[in-house]
């Protein structure tokens, strides 16, 4: 039965996955020993590093990514393990980000993708048959897997197998133990508020003479006899369990145990488990990460600590093939898995869980506990802002901003990020690409309530855009807010000559003279991004960043900028996507220009490297519509004697079930096919050779 309280418990368990992951991310690394953690932090109590965004993680990457399964294939039957083998090979930009492309016979991951690549299916491409043992049994058969237990509450049983399932593509036997245990802890912790519980929950969903039973069964008698000593429970683990006594680069059973000892030494208590985790070493991103999510949803959003969730602030990246969904707000991402576990049980959605508008707008509402959206400020000197409970235009939440001593000229810009460039992060660790999430021609809406303590003149807002490249800001004209009213403010996202949007949002300013400070609460409440979106692409105003060429996500292949035009070099199938994963009728439009090679091609209704409709010039003096669906097959084509070095201006159009490519203007070849009804755009090749994009123009129809 779904628990009343369910939400809430996902929003919790994904936060605390996502504080454990970011807690042991700085000393994941093999030089960080138990020893030399110990000796340089002493007793971990909050984060040790502080990150200008925190990059896209393995660890949240696959849990994510994966679970598409159940909207691309799974929709209305159980999970098998080759739906999520499907998204392994559509999510994944060969050999970047995702997972750690170690080596075939090193990474069980990179692994595992070449087995499926070459035709070799799951479970078969994660089993010890195929790979070997040392293999199959690395850690990465339970650190992909929080969110399948997640999206099973309070039935351990098909928690236990929908863990494995995912965990077979790429592991075997104490691999999929740990997957199992852990969807069943975690589905456990959803009607449980003891940890000793949860863990004997984990234990009857396994082998009981499996090696991860036997290491998790020895903590907890240790723990038994030895309740306050976890530092002499990391001595005995090392002692039998270490990392010496099993090969490959990260196995799964030494990191078992420790996840076992911080379930159990922590005692119930969130932050105190996630850092013990993180003080043993190893895999401590991985451990913590785990650990965080059993915790989180057992002790519920009130005991997750402000210093380890403040900095979460919402928002997470990744690094898959959609630049869009790498854009990742956790509260809505809680109600979609959510929506998941009530589809999976086979019940009806509450009316609260009703999807709002269409899938890839913004909407956000602040009401789950503590929800920020990502929402940042320009300058923490004259505001803070907070979640807040007690006021709200609709439900029962909103973002409190503090507007804090402004003068006349004092300014500070709410806004939310919906793009990322390379200076923003501290670092690139699993190579995160980015599309923006809101475009030109779309409308902002958002309500606004003032509350102004001091201050003669009443507090101003001018809702406004930033454009990438130039970082001007798009102000929309200033608004006086109404004190102790809510306000509507509404306006059309203009173009910005073919520049990318990074920030929307307001800039507060304060009108009282030094002599009247102004001081006061703004409340942000119902912020939404809707409508069909219109604009265009500069490819001059573009940066190489994170190996590939904003705002594209490239999937093999040499990218640049040359001379003002997208340069694809390559000697495989080679594709870029960009543009909002959901967009369903639309038109985009680019000049090609074939340098050398066979094909040339526009894409459209991209879902991922392994679904979309790619059109333009083909071989042999054609034009050609192919649509891939695990396997590129030639839809149509007729004659159309191109040349190399020559422009042509091609337009693909998606409507319904009609897909259109136009050449120079004119309408040459169309199909009707029901395959794909959204996704998003690009550009590409099958074949080696050269081409050069211009600009590219998108009009949702």
């Amino acid at each position: 039965m779904i628990p009343q309280n369910y939400l809430e418990k996902v929003y919790a368990g994904f936060l605390g996955m996502n504080i454990g992951i970011r807690l042991g991310a700085p000393v994941e690394p093999t030089i960080w020993t138990y020893s030399r953690i110990r000796d340089t932090y002493g007793e971990i109590t909050d984060y040790v590093k502080d990150y200008k965004n925190f990059a896209a993680d393995d660890d949240v990457n696959g849990p994510v990514y994966f679970l598409r399964a159940l909207y691309d294939d799974a929709v209305d039957r159980p999970l098998e393990p080759q739906d999520v083998a499907r998204a392994w090979l559509n999510y994944a930009r060969e050999g970047v980000g995702m997972f750690w492309w170690g080596g075939y016979g090193i990474s069980t991951e990179h692994t595992a993708y070449l087995n499926l690549k070459k035709g070799v299916p799951a479970p078969q491409s994660g089993s010890i048959q195929q790979n070997g043992k040392t293999i199959a049994e690395q850690i990465g058969g339970q650190i992909f897997i929080d969110t399948w237990g997640l999206v099973n509450p309070c039935n351990i049983k098909r928690a236990a197998d929908y863990g494995q399932a995912p965990a077979s593509v790429s592991h075997d036997r104490e691999g999929i133990w740990g997957a199992s245990f852990f969807c069943a802890c975690i589905s456990k912790a959803f009607e449980s508020s003891d940890i000793f519980e949860v863990i004997h929950a984990g234990l009857t969903q396994i082998p009981a003479d499996s090696t991860y039973a036997a290491v998790v069964n020895t903590v907890l008698s240790f723990h038994k006899e030895h309740p306050d000593d976890w530092r002499a429970c990391y001595d005995l683990l090392v002692r039998d369990w270490g990392y010496d006594k099993y090969s490959g680069a990260c196995h799964i059973i030494p990191n078992a145990g420790v996840c076992a000892l911080a379930m159990s030494y922590g005692a119930g208590d969130f932050a105190r488990t996630i850092e013990i985790a993180t003080m043993c070493g190893w895999d401590t991103d991985c451990n913590a990460g785990n650990v965080g999510t059993v915790l989180g949803v057992l002790c519920g959003i009130d005991a997750l600590p402000e210093r380890y969730r403040a900095p979460i602030n919402d928002g997470i990246v990744l690094s898959g093939i959609s630049g869009s969904l790498n854009i990742l707000d956790i509260p809505t991402y809680a109600c979609e898995m959510a929506r998941l576990g009530y589809r999976i049980d086979g019940q009806n959605l509450p009316e609260y869980l009703q999807p709002h508008g269409k899938p890839g707008e913004i909407y956000f509402d602040f009401e789950l506990p503590g929800s920020t959206h990502n929402f940042r400020i320009s300058n923490s000197f004259f505001c803070r802002t907070k979640h807040s409970d007690t006021v709200s235009y609709s439900g029962k939440g909103s973002l409190q901003i503090l507007v804090d001593r402004m003068v006349r000229g004092d300014q500070c810009k709410l806004y939310y990020k919906p793009f990322f460039r390379r200076d923003e992060f501290s670092d690139e660790r699993y190579s995160p690409v980015f599309s923006p999430t809101v475009y030109p021609g779309q409308t902002v809406s958002m309500k606004l309530y003032l509350d102004q303590w001091n201050g003669w003149e009443t507090i101003g807002i001018a809702p406004y855009v930033r454009s990438m490249s130039d970082k001007k800001e798009h102000l929309q004209g200033y608004i006086k807010l109404v004190q102790e009213q809510w306000i509507d403010v509404t306006f059309i996202i203009p173009q910005v000559d073919g520049d990318l949007i990074d920030e929307v949002g307001i800039v507060i300013e304060g009108y009282s003279p030094s002599k009247a400070k102004t001081l006061g609460m703004i409340y942000l409440d119902d912020f939404t991004i809707t409508g069909k979106s219109d604009y265009f692409i500069s490819i001059q105003k573009q940066r190489k960043e994170f190996g590939t060429i904003t705002p594209f996500s490239t999937d093999h292949g040499a990218w640049t900028i040359d001379d003002g035009k997208l340069s694809l070099m390559r000697c495989e199938p080679s594709f870029a996507y960009t543009g909002c994963y959901y967009a369903k009728d639309y038109d985009i439009c680019s000049t090609v220009t074939p340098i050398n090679g066979e094909n040339h091609f526009l894409l459209i209704r991209a879902q991922g490297a392994m679904r979309c409709y790619a059109a333009g010039l083909g071989e042999h003096g054609k034009a050609v519509i192919y649509k891939n669906d695990f396997g590129f097959q030639k839809l149509a084509e007729t004659d159309f004697q191109w040349e190399f070095g020559k422009s042509y201006e091609l337009r693909l159009e998606a409507v319904g079930s009609e897909i259109t490519l136009f050449l120079n203007g004119n309408p040459i070849l169309g199909i009707h096919d029901t395959s794909f009804e959204y996704g998003m755009y690009g550009c590409g090749s099958l074949t080696m050779g050269r081409t050069l994009y211009g600009d590219f123009s998108f009009r949702e129809i």
